[in-house]
């Protein structure tokens, strides 16, 4: 069984390529130590997905390009 991740002190933060409108937003937060929760933004309540710090910034990395 995997661990439980406590977010209650995460601080959420809109990604900056979330369109202003009310589809495609994502928020994420940044300050949980080797780790990365990702949410829906309309949805505070919605299940979130975690990634580990590196996984992510591969998936960042390769999306920039």
């Amino acid at each position: 069984m995997k661990p439980t991740l406590d977010l209650s002190t995460a601080v959420w933060r809109k990604s900056s390529h979330s369109d202003g409108g009310a589809s495609n937003c994502l928020k994420v937060a940044d300050n949980c130590p080797g780790t990365v929760p990702v949410r829906d933004s309309k949805r505070s309540d919605s299940p979130v997905l975690v990634f580990r710090s590196d996984s992510w910034a591969s998936f960042v990395t390769h999306v920039k390009k």
